[in-house]
């Protein structure tokens, strides 16, 4: 096989074992190699009620990748096997999440089909990998932040809440906090709720089934003194309607002290083939939803006429640009 062909069959094989890659981490494939070293894939199979040969399929295409090594139904970790690990929520977004948007493509790269609801994606999948995208991308930078406050956390809101994990992180180290969480996606919020109430948190924190940018007041917003907003802060724009959605988030939660907007921006100075693991699919995914996604720069130029003060910002650039701003009331 010469030099090209093998190049272009790199291509299809690693966007079959992209799947691959999501699906073993979502049937416990993944975890079950690093803590067991090897693990006969027939064995497991059996013991997870899973299909032996489509798993043993599975692992071929992660063996492609050099993601496992595989001696017939034996798979061990490969020399990828750990920064695959580390970015698998990544993949899980892509595949499952966003798999739809991507599949239908032609069409929603047409003029004429870019009208009402012309895309589809998975919200609980979504939620389900932005968890764990959440855990390393922001989670330090966002307890720095709060644990930086000079008053005590009552009630916190979470715009986009999603899976409801950081509300959740919340509660735990805030014991006499309440909490709210708003999403559009009722799945993202039927697994919040559940997360919740297996933790025995549910008569501490409601789950709010609104569109952030449309949503209408409601009485306990009133009683909100954090803000926090995290992977979704780019639906607020284009900028005429960012500035809008900030001033009326002042409005809707009048006593809210801080807002906290972590979000990933816009690559900038970067070659196509220099792209990092995640930032081109996620950009991808936002051009042909018609989202636009704000560099740091147009983010930092908005809150001047937002009614919010930006007090400090924190650059995280793991994967996408991302950024955690840190504002106060005006």
């Amino acid at each position: 096989m010469g030099s090209s062909e093998r190049a272009v069959a790199d291509i299809f094989n690693s966007a079959v074992a992209a799947s691959a890659i999501s699906a073993a981490w979502e049937l416990g494939l993944l975890d079950e190699i690093r803590t067991r070293g090897v693990v006969n894939v027939q064995a497991f199979a059996g013991e997870h009620e899973l299909d032996a040969p489509s798993l043993l399929g599975l692992c071929r295409a992660l063996s492609a990748v050099d993601v496992v090594e595989r001696e017939g139904a034996k798979v061990s970790a490969g020399a990828l096997f750990e920064e695959t690990c580390r970015t698998r929520s990544f993949f899980h977004w892509l595949t499952r999440g966003s798999g739809d948007l991507f599949q239908r493509m032609p069409e929603v790269a047409r003029t004429g089909s870019r009208k009402g609801d012309y895309y589809r994606r998975d919200s609980a999948a979504i939620a389900y990998a932005c968890r764990e995208i959440s855990s390393f991308c922001y989670d330090p930078w966002f307890w720095e932040a709060l644990d930086g406050l000079d008053f005590d956390v009552r009630v916190v809101a979470d715009l986009g809440c999603g899976s409801g994990e950081r509300l959740l992180q919340v509660l735990r180290r805030h014991p006499r906090a309440r909490a709210l969480g708003i999403d559009i996606a009722r799945p993202a919020l039927d697994f919040a709720q559940a997360a919740a109430d297996a933790e025995g948190l549910g008569d501490r924190v409601e789950f709010v089934h609104a569109d952030v940018l449309d949503m209408a007041p409601r009485p306990e917003f009133a009683e909100v003194d954090v803000l926090t907003c995290f992977m979704m802060g780019h639906d607020f724009w284009p900028r005429e309607r960012c500035g809008a959605t900030l001033r009326r988030l002042g409005t809707l939660f009048p006593r809210a002290r801080r807002l906290l907007i972590g979000d990933a921006t816009r690559s900038e100075g970067l070659e196509d083939a220099e792209l990092p693991v995640f930032t081109l699919g996620f950009e991808l995914a936002h051009d042909l939803m018609g989202t636009f996604i704000p560099t740091r720069g147009d983010w930092e130029s908005v809150f001047g006429e937002s009614g919010w003060t930006l007090r400090r910002t924190h650059a995280i650039d793991i994967a996408v640009g991302e950024v955690i701003f840190e504002l106060d009331r005006t």
